[in-house]
């Protein structure tokens, strides 16, 4: 129980005492964890609520209006490394007092159960109590390196990549429909290489592996990648997601605002006006 700064043994205790009070039983406890019941998902609820309002409140008290505390954000490997770990500085030069933490969304992720305060998404989420805000859509194209090129030629269309080392996501590990767009450059795309991270399909593709789908934003500034069908490429959408019962919580308000000046402020690095967008190749 390290991250609440009590032992096991005394958080037990204050469970057991809290069930016996409101005369439920509020978790699940096996041998592999526990997990709320009905009774128990209620009652967080509840208590996340009046966690909230009581923050609002006391940030009103003699107008207050610092930003303050930890804030989590969750955010898929490309932009979470790539964009807004770079930029970082911004939050804290903004808010000396606040403190960041950015991991990276797996493949199950919980904003109701607190993993995060934020999450950047591919893709608008459409269960749960959340609120969702549009952060930046963003474009994707074929790239590989001028090494991997001259050694082993350059496609001249589509349906040549057959022919190269294909470099993408393992498939079972894609955890959204919106990271399966091999199809949309090439209908039977089979990986020859395959990693589930686009960090890692990015250094493969640099290196010279071979040929993938890479984020435009991360490749940009790197001259020895040379993208493939320059008129032809992906559009995708980075959503801001958050639990509702953070919606009046200032540190959460003030980085989502700041998260969303920074996408604006570099629209152009996305790419997303005037690509083309990709249909399934034959």
């Amino acid at each position: 129980m390290g991250r609440l700064g009590v032992s096991q043994a005394l958080l037990s205790r204050h469970l057991g005492a809290l069930e016996e009070a409101v005369g439920a039983r509020l978790l699940d406890r096996t041998t592999r964890g526990s997990t709320l019941t009905e009774d128990g998902a209620a009652l967080f609820a509840t208590a996340e609520q009046v966690e909230v309002e009581m923050l609002a409140g006391l940030s009103r008290i003699g107008g207050r209006d610092d930003v303050a505390g930890t804030v989590r954000i969750g955010a898929p490997d490309g932009f979470g490394s790539a964009f807004l770990a770079p930029r970082l500085g911004r939050f804290r030069a903004a808010y000396p007092d606040l403190r960041l933490q950015l991991v990276p969304v797996p493949r199950s992720f919980s904003l109701s159960e607190r993993e995060a305060d934020i999450a950047i998404m591919v893709g608008r989420p459409v269960k749960g109590r959340l609120r969702v805000r549009k952060l930046a859509e963003y474009t994707l194209g074929l790239y590989a390196a001028r090494g991997y090129l001259e050694s082993q030629g350059q496609p001249g269309q589509l349906s040549d990549l057959k022919s190269h080392t294909l470099v993408g996501y393992v498939d079972d590990l894609i955890y959204t429909s919106e990271l399966n767009y091999t199809a949309e450059f090439l209908r039977d795309w089979q990986s020859d290489i395959a990693i589930s991270t686009a960090i890692g399909q990015f250094e493969a593709v640099r290196a010279g592996v071979g040929i993938g789908i890479l984020h435009d934003f991360m490749a940009a500034g790197y001259p020895d990648l040379v993208r493939l069908f320059p008129d032809r490429g992906l559009s995708r959408t980075y959503w801001i997601v958050w639990h509702e019962n953070l919606r009046v919580a200032r540190r959460v308000k003030a980085v989502i605002e700041l998260l969303d000046r920074i996408a604006r402020d570099e629209r152009d690095l996305f790419g997303a006006d005037g690509t083309d967008v990709m249909h399934p190749a034959p």
